[in-house]
């Protein structure tokens, strides 16, 4: 299938490295193509000629490309930050309804310190002076048979 390669003759002590051009593949419509490993001839010290297939080290797969940070440290840290969040908007909704409550407290105590004044204004403002009713004077009465003579 191959030429034989050609012989030289030895170097002592030295080691000879041929690559022979390998023939091409005959072209067939139908045969898919196939690549053919390159065929070396070594020329041992002692004369012996070795043709063989080079082997090529078996190369690892490449790894995939690992992001800098795992996926599952990044899902901890967006639910971190999620969490935050809600917890943010708890204490605001918190103090909201903190400062809601104090406003209705003050509301409530301004509407009965008013009310609580308007009362004792009625009460308390009319000693002194006459607020346009009807006065009634009643000095000696004598009742007698539940009849008044006045």
């Amino acid at each position: 299938m191959y030429p034989e390669p050609a012989r030289h003759a030895p170097v002592e002590g030295a080691v000879e490295v041929h690559q022979p051009t390998p023939l091409a593949p005959a072209v067939m419509a139908s045969a898919p193509m196939v690549a053919v490993p390159s065929v070396a001839s070594i020329v041992l010290p002692d004369g012996r000629v070795v043709t063989g297939y080079a082997i090529n080290p078996a190369q690892p797969e490449p790894l995939a490309a690992k992001p800098p940070v795992s996926r599952a440290a990044v899902n901890v840290a967006l639910g971190g930050v999620g969490f935050l969040a809600v917890c943010g908007g708890l204490l605001l909704l918190t103090t909201f309804i903190t400062a809601l409550t104090a406003l209705i407290t003050q509301l409530i105590t301004l509407a009965a310190v008013i009310f609580g004044g308007w009362i004792a204004v009625q009460i308390f403002g009319t000693t002194g002076r006459h607020s346009g009713g009807t006065t009634v004077n009643i000095r000696k009465a004598v009742i007698k048979r539940s009849h008044f003579h006045g």
